[in-house]
């Protein structure tokens, strides 16, 4: 029997899966993943939800910085979440997510996908399997560096090159260069919408999922 580890911020569910997969040896449940970082507990996987931050715990990482961090530690993650932003969970497979579930899912298929995280497979959803594809075609699967993060944070927040080049201390014509680079990633998916729009389909904003940006 495989042994997991929970990171949920919802009580239910961490009282709920050991009870709904028996297959599945759940040894410990965290609302934030620190605090499971700071016991280095062994397992086979960490079933992960992206979605951490509450009213209880305004200030737990989540998302992409959080999967970094349990993949250093050297664990297999499995993200189990409601997101369905698709390039947000393309993101987090390309930060070392083994695998993506839906919360939406069965129970039955959830725990088979778990297992098979677990027994080292790769989970993706169909519905990203196109998008990953175009991506590690295009060489776009991290989607955006962090000076392009600063880039689009910038535009969306109506910011002009030329004030964006003395804050990032570049040239404007290599602030253009980075926003021609985020086009072409993404220029399959996406036509003539704002760079407000493409921030929050990108989950880049501050605080959002892919938000890896350090404290300010």
């Amino acid at each position: 029997m495989i042994r997991a580890l929970i990171v949920d911020d919802m009580p239910v569910m961490r009282e709920s899966l050991p009870l709904l997969m028996p297959s599945i040896e759940f040894v410990a449940a965290y609302p934030e993943a620190d605090a499971l970082l700071g016991e280095s507990r062994p397992a086979d996987l960490v079933v992960l939800d992206l979605h951490l931050v509450n009213d209880a715990q305004p200030t737990a990482r989540q998302g992409i910085s959080v999967i970094r961090s349990l993949k250093a530690a050297g664990y297999r993650v499995c993200v189990y979440t409601q997101e369905e932003r698709r390039f947000v969970l393309a993101a987090c497979l390309a930060a070392g997510a083994d695998g993506v579930v839906s919360k939406a899912a069965g129970v039955v298929a959830a725990e088979r996908s778990f297992l098979r995280v677990a027994a080292g497979e790769v989970v993706i959803p169909m519905s990203l399997v196109g998008l990953v594809e175009v991506l590690v075609r295009r060489r776009s699967v991290t989607l955006v560096c962090p000076r392009q993060r600063e880039l689009l944070a910038g535009r969306a927040r109506g910011l002009t090159y030329a004030e964006l080049a003395r804050t990032m201390y570049l040239s404007e014509a290599t602030l253009r260069g980075y926003w021609a680079d985020i086009c072409i990633a993404v220029s399959v998916f996406f036509r003539d919408v704002s760079p407000g729009d493409l921030e929050r389909a990108l989950g880049v904003g501050p605080g959002d999922i892919v938000d890896v940006w350090p404290a300010r």
